[in-house]
Parts: structure tokens; C-alpha cells; sequence
């Protein structure tokens, strides 16, 4: 049987940010066909707010657990499936499902990479995908990296195909004279991590809002209480604000949203490293990357060292607003007309044969096995990609504990946005 286009493509995701990344994807390779939205069980599960804020809604929609998408018939039947997962996610599907695609008559065209900006841990997520029909790549100098680092290993680079992240897009940033020039600080869960560094953070943008009362100083929050994101967010800056020296000025609100809608009023974007800077720059609207904390591999603004948009909160104070240097913008694929024709290519050749190779994934049992081995034991499989007997995965006094503090943490969290959060939301207006 041969295929010629793909009429359904699942998206497997397992948080907020990696569904709007899939589902963006999807609709890129596939706008015209059938969006289903496979969930994991986990502790980032989308909420229903998360998904409206994403604003894609699929054809249809199910949560699962990943060790029972091995013997899924609808997953096999897709045409084509994006794995918006984490790369160790990525590993043990792809060695699952190779094994239980094995001998079929077709089966689905794989697709993976990243959902924002690579700065870290370039080989650990990077092999983790290996193995996968296409590995996405966000712009040309991504590409470069992953093709040369797969043909290093012996893996086809050919299956790195170069696009660009799908969320860029949006109207091209015009002032208006019709409201304040407005300041946006996204936010991030973990970047910075150490609660003193964030309280700084938070505490500088109150200080602008306070030397330019004619500004309208926007804090981009990631979630609300309850939520969880890709990333643990330890200390919020909802709570954060109430513990600012001085009061907040009037100018200073809390909001969350979709991020795209939030830069259609934005004119100045800040953020340590979040991947909103590039929906600012494609947009064309001012960004900057912090310094204040340091230009450091662990807080990701180095990736933005050759921008031109590297700013500390002084700079802005004093009227600073960096743009990024054309070359630069161009190699992180911004402003491409057509980012996703390559892969669109890409994929209507795998699609139109009928003899697609078994998928193979560079780690195995026997060239990796102390690495693979525990973590296809995490995703509930064993050796084989068969799933584990029934509460085996996690047993013991290991497995008892996570447990026992995943419990209280969700009760003392519930507490928190119960009592000190949500009312604090309320008091900042949250838009």
C-alpha cells in the first residue's frame, strides 16, 4: 500500500510547552490533516487553561501512559507522529516502537527535536533522538551541529533537516500611540534558579517602572498556582513580589496569556534566555538579553552572544533597545519565508514509500545498556520495549519515597495557591 500524503498525524507530549511546540510542528508539516493530541500521565500534564492558551485544539485528544503506547493501535495507524517529549522520552519510544513496528506493513513516519533554543547538553539530547525519520533542526547553524555530530557517530545526518521554531510569526511590531510603551519581561521557571537572583530580577523591573512612570512594565508569567510546566518552578514570582523592599509601582502588573498575543502589545522584550526572544526579534520588536547575572552557559544568554541584543537592566534604564545583528537573525532562521518546506519534502518522500527501515535508535541493550537499560525502566519498559508487570516500574523503598514526596509537595503546593498565590493574582490584576 502506498501512501502519498499523511491524513493524520499524532502529536505525543508530555507539558504545555512541548504540545504547542508539537502541535505547531504538526500543523507546519500537515496543515491540512487530522491533529491528534496524545497526552503522557506525568507530572507536566497540560491542564485545560494551558491548552486554550496554546490556542491549537486537536481533532482529538486522550491521555495515556507511555509504556501503553507500544501495543496502541491508533498511534500505529498515524501517518505520521511528532515526539514533543523530552529526549529520554524520545529513546525509549523509539526503541519501544521499533520493536513493535518490526515485520508491519508500514508504519508511522517519526519526527523529533526541540522545542526552543539548544544551549546545553548538546550530545545527551541530541543522541537521544537519534534514530527518528526526521530530527528538526531551528535553524541553519542547529543543522550544522546535529549533522556533524551524527555523522561523527555513524548516524545518517540526513535526517537532520533544517526549519525554524514554529511559533515564529505574528504582525510586525509597530509603536502605537494609542497605549503606553510597554515593557515585557518573560520570565522563565528555572533560568535564573537561585530565589535570590530571581527576587533581583523582579526587583530591578520594578525600579524601571518606577524611573519611567510613562512605561507600562509587563511580567510575563509561565503558569498558574497549581500548574506545572516543562520546568520546576521553585520560586514563583507571583509570591516574589510581595516581598519586593518597596511597594510595587501601579505601572508594574502580573500577566499571563499566550505569549503571542502579549507581544502584539509589547515594545521592549526582556528575558534572561527564554525562546520568546526570538518570537520578539522575528517580530521585529526590541529584545534584550539580561546580563546582569552574568553571560553563563547555566542561565543560557550565552547562546545569544553574537546578537547584539546582550543588555544589562542599567542599559535599559538609560533608554537602551538592542535589536540583533542581521547575520546572526538570519543563521537562527528568522525571517525565512518558508522555514518548513524542506521538511515538508522531507516528509512526502518518507510517506510515498512502502519499505521504511525499522527504527533504530544509537543506544541499545547491548552498545548501552547501563545507560538505556534505566531509562526505559523509567518509561515503565523493559529491555525488549515490552511494558513492565503491572507497579513493577518504581517498586521498592525508592519508588515508596518519590511517592511519599511527591504527595506532600502536592499538598504543601495546592496550600500555597490557595492561600498565598491566587490572592495575589487577584491583587496584581493579572490580564
Amino acid at each position: 500500500m502506498t501512501v502519498t500524503s499523511p491524513r493524520r498525524i499524532a502529536v505525543v507530549a508530555d507539558s504545555d510547552t512541548r504540545w504547542k511546540w508539537g502541535a505547531s510542528v504538526a500543523r507546519e508539516l500537515a496543515p491540512s490533516h487530522a491533529l491528534d493530541a496524545v497526552f503522557l500521565r506525568g507530572r507536566s500534564t497540560p491542564t485545560e487553561r494551558q491548552l486554550a492558551e496554546v490556542g491549537i485544539v486537536p481533532d482529538r485528544r486522550r491521555e495515556i501512559a507511555t509504556a501503553e503506547l507500544v501495543d496502541d493501535g491508533e498511534l500505529a495507524a498515524a501517518d505520521v507522529v511528532v515526539l514533543a517529549v523530552a529526549g529520554g522520552t524520545v529513546l525509549a519510544l523509539t526503541h519501544a516502537l521499533g520493536l513493535a513496528w518490526e515485520g508491519r506493513e508500514r508504519r508511522p513516519v517519526t519526527v523529533s527535536g526541540y522545542v526552543g533554543v539548544v544551549y546545553e547538553k548538546l550530545v545527551d539530547g541530541l543522541l537521544t533522538r537519534a534514530g527518528t525519520d526526521i530530527v528538526l533542526a531551528n535553524s541553519a547553524y542547529d543543522a550544522g551541529r546535529f549533522a556533524r555530530a551524527f555523522d561523527s557517530v555513524g548516524v545518517d545526518p540526513g535526517s537532520v533537516v533544517e526549519c525554524a521554531l514554529p511559533f515564529l510569526g505574528g504582525a510586525p511590531h509597530r509603536p502605537s500611540r494609542e497605549r503606553p510603551f510597554t515593557l515585557t519581561f518573560a520570565v522563565q521557571p528555572s533560568v535564573p534558579r537561585d530565589r535570590a537572583a530571581r527576587l533581583h530580577l523582579l526587583g530591578r523591573a520594578a525600579a524601571h517602572a518606577r524611573r519611567h512612570p510613562e512605561r507600562e512594565v509587563l511580567i510575563k508569567l509561565r503558569s498558574l498556582p497549581g500548574e506545572q510546566t516543562t520546568h520546576v518552578e521553585a520560586d514563583p514570582y507571583q509570591l516574589l513580589v510581595e516581598e519586593l523592599a518597596e511597594r510595587a509601582p501601579a505601572n508594574l502588573r502580573l500577566v499571563h496569556g499566550n505569549m503571542a498575543e502579549v507581544l502584539d502589545r509589547t515594545d521592549l522584550l526582556v528575558t534572561v534566555s527564554s525562546t520568546a526572544a526570538l518570537e520578539s526579534m522575528h517580530r521585529g520588536i526590541p529584545t534584550a538579553i539580561l546580563t546582569d547575572l552574568g553571560v553563563r552557559e547555566a542561565h543560557g544568554n550565552h547562546y545569544f552572544l553574537h546578537s547584539g541584543c546582550l543588555a544589562s537592566w542599567d542599559d535599559l534604564d538609560a533608554g537602551a533597545l538592542p535589536r540583533p545583528l542581521p547575520a546572526w537573525a538570519a543563521e537562527q532562521g528568522i525571517g525565512k519565508s518558508d522555514p518548513y518546506a524542506a521538511a515538508r519534502d522531507r516528509l512526502a518522500h518518507l510517506c510515498s514509500g512502502t519499505d521504511l527501515p525499522p527504527l533504530r535508535p544509537y543506544y541499545t541493550p547491548s552498545s548501552a545498556g547501563p545507560y538505556l537499560l534505566p531509562i526505559l525502566e523509567r518509561h515503565g519498559l523493559d529491555a525488549h520495549g515490552r511494558p513492565l508487570p503491572s507497579g513493577s516500574a518504581g517498586q521498592g523503598r525508592a519508588g515508596r519515597t518519590v511517592r511519599r514526596v511527591a504527595g506532600r509537595g502536592a499538598r504543601k503546593l495546592y496550600r500555597l495557591g490557595h492561600q498565598r498565590v491566587a490572592p495575589a493574582l487577584r491583587r496584581w490584576g493579572a490580564a
